[in-house]
């Protein structure tokens, strides 16, 4: 069932959604530069991003999600829900570059953190590259408490640099929420 916020429909992907996620973000590198999965580099890349996303809503109720305009609906980004355990889980964001700068992902971070009480997750944290500051600045938005830096903790491979690179853990609890 798709989540509205004020401006924005939140929705699990399929199959015909391929060519719009592949043209409106994960093909391009500028948006993919700081993320933990490549940037795509053709259509089939994305199927296995939809092949992907239907395992996870079949192993949890939930998992990726595809962010549209409600004015218009058009596709603008992506964010998510992943179970980690039965208590605690993951989130991030990716936006096309054109929703940059207007306030979409805290929008869409908002109505995962609304997910995750309802799922009742007690515990929700997202990852940063410690470079990333848009990110980190919309996770503190959100309600969200930076723990630490993990070095050497996640391949970027979008980066030159091959090798693991430090991150900010951020963390949500349900005792602690917004």
């Amino acid at each position: 069932m798709p989540i509205t916020t004020p401006r924005l429909r939140l929705r699990k992907p399929v199959t015909a959604d391929a060519q719009a996620i592949f043209d409106q973000y994960a093909s391009h590198p500028a948006v993919t530069r700081y993320l933990s999965w490549p940037t795509h580099t053709s259509l089939e890349d994305t199927i296995a991003f939809i092949e992907f996303s239907d395992a996870e809503w079949a192993r949890s109720g939930t998992g990726p999600h595809l962010v549209e305009t409600l004015h218009n609906d058009q596709l603008i980004g992506g964010t998510g829900l992943s179970m980690e355990t039965d208590y605690r889980a993951s989130t991030g964001y990716v936006f096309a570059q054109s929703a940059w700068g207007q306030g979409y992902a805290s929008e869409a971070l908002a109505a995962m953190n609304d997910l995750a009480d309802k799922m009742g997750v007690y515990r929700l944290e997202a990852i940063t590259h410690v470079q990333h500051a848009a990110s980190a600045h919309v996770l503190l938005k959100g309600g969200f408490q930076q723990e630490g830096l993990l070095r050497g903790h996640t391949r970027f491979p979008n980066l030159e640099d091959s090798t693991p690179q430090d991150i900010c853990m951020f963390g949500r609890t349900a005792n602690n929420a917004a």
